[in-house]
Formats: C-alpha cells, sequence, structure tokens
C-alpha cells in the first residue's frame, strides 16, 4: 500500500515583483514500511516538498493524498497519521525529556497515565533515561536530536517525516541515530527524510528520488541508480587550465573503452568498463601528447554520480 501519493505536486512563492517555482511538478509514490529518501543540494526543493506533504504549507497545484487521506481537503486526518521532525527540532529546550514527551503525547489526546507511560517506554528505546530529568539545553546535539525523534514517534505514527534528521551531528551521533531509524522501520514505521549526504541516503534508504530544481530527476533503489551509470568512474587531475584538460577530453573522448568523459570541478571524469585494465591505456594516450597526469583515481559508481550524470553538476559542488 502507497502511503504517499503525489500528481503533479506544485507550490510558488510571489513577491512583488517575481514568482519563484520552488517546487515543479513532483510526481512520486512510497509504500508502507520502506525508508524513502528525498536527496539533493540545499534549496532544490526538499524541505518545500515535506512540508507540503505535512500539512504546513498549501500547494500552488496538484493533488496528493498521505496516508489514505487527501491532502487538501482532510489535513486533520493527515495530521493524526503522522509524525514530523523538523531540520530546528521541535523541543521546549526549557523543559526536561520527560515534560517536552508527556505534553506532546498530551496533544496528540493521550490520557496523562498513557502519556506518562508512553513517555517512558519512549525514554527507554531511545537511551535517553540518564538524562530526561535535566532541562534540554544541557543536551549534546546528539541527545537533542534523539528527543526529536522521541517527539516524532510519540503518537505511533504510521508514517514519520525526518527532514535533514542528522545535520550538525558528529560521526558518532549520525551512526546511532541510522541505528535509531533503521529499528523505527523495523517496527513498521514508514520513513520519508530529506537529506544532502550522499552517505546517508547510500546507507539507510530502500528507495529514493534525486531533487534538482523543485524537479524529480530520477528514483529507484541506490544500487538500480548506480547501476545507470556505465562501469568504472576514472578521475584524472591534470594540472591547472582549461586548455589542457579540453586537450585531454578531445584525445580521450575518441578512445573506444571510454563511454563517457565529463569536466567536472577542473578534474576529468570517464566512464570505462574494467577500470583496472583500461588505466594503462589512458596514462599511454596522455603522455604521448606530453600531457602529465598528476593524479589519477579508480572508483565504483556512487551517488554522485548518478547526480552529476542526470544534472551535469556534482551534488558535492551543487550542496
Amino acid at each position: 500500500m502507497a502511503l504517499i501519493e503525489t500528481c503533479e505536486l506544485r507550490k510558488s512563492f510571489r513577491s512583488r515583483r517575481t514568482s519563484i517555482e520552488a517546487v515543479k511538478g513532483v510526481n512520486m509514490q512510497v509504500e508502507e514500511g520502506e525508508i524513502f529518501g528525498f536527496l539533493g543540494p540545499n534549496g532544490a526543493g526538499k524541505t518545500t516538498t515535506m512540508r507540503m506533504l505535512t500539512t504546513l504549507l498549501e500547494p500552488s497545484g496538484g493533488r496528493a493524498t498521505v496516508v489514505g487521506h487527501d491532502l487538501l481537503r482532510e489535513p486533520g486526518q493527515v495530521r493524526k497519521h503522522i509524525g514530523y521532525v523538523s531540520q530546528a527540532g521541535g523541543a521546549d529546550r526549557s523543559a526536561t525529556a520527560r515534560e517536552d514527551l508527556v505534553l506532546q503525547a498530551r496533544l496528540y489526546g493521550l490520557n496523562k497515565a498513557e502519556a506518562n507511560k508512553r513517555a517512558a517506554e519512549l525514554l527507554t528505546t531511545l537511551e535517553l533515561t540518564s538524562f530526561a530529568d535535566r532541562v534540554a539545553s544541557t543536551y549534546s546535539s546528539g541527545q537533542r536530536r534523539r528527543l526529536d525523534l522521541a517527539m516524532g514517534m510519540i503518537h505511533r505514527p504510521r508514517l514519520l517525516f525526518l527532514d535533514e534528521p542528522t545535520t550538525g551531528l558528529d560521526p558518532q551521533a549520525r551512526a546511532r541515530l541510522w541505528d535509531e531509524i533503521r529499528r523505527l522501520r523495523a517496527s513498521g514505521t514508514t520513513i520519508f527524510l530529506t537529506t544532502h549526504y550522499l552517505d546517508e541516503a547510500d546507507a539507510l534508504c530502500d528507495r529514493l528520488a534525486i531533487i534538482d530544481n523543485g524537479q524529480i530527476v530520477v528514483e529507484g533503489t541506490p544500487e538500480m541508480l548506480k547501476r545507470q551509470v556505465a562501469g568504472d568512474v576514472v578521475t584524472l587531475g591534470l594540472g591547472e587550465g582549461d586548455d589542457v584538460l579540453h586537450r585531454a577530453q578531445d584525445l580521450l573522448r575518441v578512445q573506444s573503452y571510454v563511454r563517457e568523459l565529463q569536466i567536472d570541478q577542473g578534474k576529468l571524469r570517464l566512464y570505462v568498463d574494467r577500470g583496472e585494465e583500461i588505466l594503462p591505456a589512458i596514462l599511454h594516450v596522455l603522455e604521448d601528447t606530453g600531457l602529465a597526469v598528476q593524479t589519477i583515481a579508480l572508483a565504483r559508481p556512487t551517488l554522485d554520480d548518478v547526480f552529476l550524470k542526470q544534472t551535469g553538476r556534482s551534488l558535492r559542488e551543487a550542496a
């Protein structure tokens, strides 16, 4: 069953002089029980799309259903069945984690006993118990993010929205939050998350959509998307100057073993089969014409290669 279905979902923002189309007709479907990622650079339309799906922004056009309810006609029903964790978080930093969770539970209609019980469950599950009665302003960024996650889960939503859930966290805190997200999915919660981290999308998501300039450019599983990029990736550093790069590009584009070739951030990127076997041939072609290779790297395709192939620029550069 699809918990999210959109058709030509759009959002424009108007000022006195102009209109900016932030989301330009998004079509997607998110199935129950999966982690679905929305990957793209800042300003691509990720958060705007999420805010529409969580009823915080009214669409300018198109339609959507969320957890079986029409986004425009039944926003109250949508809110009952979803959780939302924004980038900024929703915890009151002058209150304790326990107080924040109990208040959130009461707002969703739980009585006092149920709210206390549910808060205690989540404090244990997310390992917040040892500092649950300290005010949230004393927490580390990782502890605050786990509290934000608990607040989004307090009413046992079928669908949980996470907007850039690990931004600003250190590697250890990120890994810990990834584990919590996986546990949530294993317990039956469907998760829709936005991110601009390539490793996060690759490690966590069952499926993902890459969005750029308000439009979805490609969608699929991480492995399927990477398989669309032909062969291995050889990246060459040839020194400064566009002239050198363009000379090397002209020499290599006609070689039978080169499937695709692009200039990216001052380097030449080639897509080839059996990269480890082709490297000597590449070096031979360049050296015969006096072009010295300063750096060379061989790698398997990544989600950044997918983004580069679809948009003509690196996601790391765009982010």
